[in-house]
């Protein structure tokens, strides 16, 4: 199955939602080195956080890419950002987020684009909630990454018409 989805080609987004000027040329570097090419960037002002930039970058690459750009991407001071990749006929899609007051986090995304939560993390959660409603919540929102897309939400609602550009992975 590994050499399957190492064949298959995905795509997605890197949403750089908002990050200082003088990480840019860094950012670029470690995209460019998980795509193996050189990529340009169009990075525009973003208003809700003033003195920093944003950028939204569209890729094609393996099955996988996804993970390794929001590798490429976390730990850096500043820096928000989400990472798609879509839904293969052999593989789930996904979505990594990040700010810097949460760290990252992972969620699989079905091809309607629901946000799926897998069995044992959900047995998990009841089990370890003994049947409070509330505490059950607050577990399926942390689950779903709730806190991260109420901390990402302004910035992407920023980058509402931004130019994309297509990068594709070499081989």
């Amino acid at each position: 199955m590994s050499s399957v989805l190492s064949r298959t080609v995905t795509r997605g987004v890197v949403f750089v939602h908002a990050t200082p000027m003088p990480l840019c040329p860094h950012l670029t570097w470690a995209l460019e080195a998980v795509l193996g090419r050189r990529v340009a960037i169009d990075w525009t002002p973003q208003p809700v956080a003033p003195r920093t930039v944003r950028a939204e970058l569209s890729w094609t690459g393996p099955v996988g890419t996804g993970a390794q750009l929001a590798s490429a991407l976390r730990g850096w001071d500043g820096l928000r950002y989400e990472v798609t990749e879509e839904p293969t006929a052999v593989s789930d899609g996904s979505r990594w987020s990040y700010t810097p007051s949460l760290g990252i986090h992972h969620t699989l995304i079905s091809t309607s684009g629901d946000a799926l939560v897998q069995e044992d993390r959900l047995r998990e959660a009841v089990a370890r909630t003994r049947g409070d409603a509330l505490a059950l919540q607050d577990e399926i929102d942390l689950l779903l990454g709730a806190a991260w897309d109420d901390e990402l939400e302004p910035f992407r609602h920023a980058g509402d018409g931004a130019p994309v550009r297509w990068l594709h992975r070499v081989g």
